[in-house]
């Protein structure tokens, strides 16, 4: 059975998530301390990395999708470095049931753009004078569930206030 063209019917219906655009936002590296930071350190520095997920709905199937990864190492109570990123992409996203769209756009889609956002990121830490900072994958779904419970959370609060 065809739908008239020559398709399955549930064919002309199969989910897409495409990529249309991929772009940096912000980019900020800070590197306050140099020459003094350059130098050879006696311990290794703590490094702290927020990883934020936006959203905005551009029209009824395109979504505007940033990830945001904020950065800081610090060595005996002085910053290193710092950096910033604001890293976004463009999806066109047709035929998701409206309850799983949500979840795509805010685990699929960046999850698709944390390896070049990840890239950046190296490469402006590399150009700032210190060894590449490659991050660990990221757990989007946890993430993502993360950030549900907060907001149940805090919708709780506000019903109790």
């Amino acid at each position: 059975m065809t739908n008239g063209n020559g398709t399955p019917p549930e064919a002309a219906q199969a989910p897409q998530l495409n990529v249309l655009a991929q772009y940096t936002k912000d980019l900020s590296f800070e590197n306050p301390n140099a020459p003094g930071s350059l130098q050879p350190q006696s311990q290794q520095p703590q490094i702290n990395i927020q990883i934020n997920v936006g959203a905005n709905n551009l029209s009824e199937q395109e979504f505007e999708v940033t990830l945001s990864v904020e950065g800081k190492a610090e060595t005996a109570g002085k910053v290193m470095f710092s950096f910033e990123l604001a890293y976004a992409g463009v999806f066109r996203i047709v035929n998701v049931p409206k309850e799983n769209l949500h979840p795509l756009v805010m685990i699929e889609c960046p999850r698709l753009l944390f390896p070049f956002a990840r890239e950046i990121i190296a490469t402006a830490v590399r150009d700032g004078g210190f060894p590449p900072l490659m991050l660990d994958p990221v757990d989007f779904v946890g993430l993502y569930r993360q950030n549900m419970e907060r907001q149940m959370a805090a919708q709780g609060q506000a019903g109790q206030a």
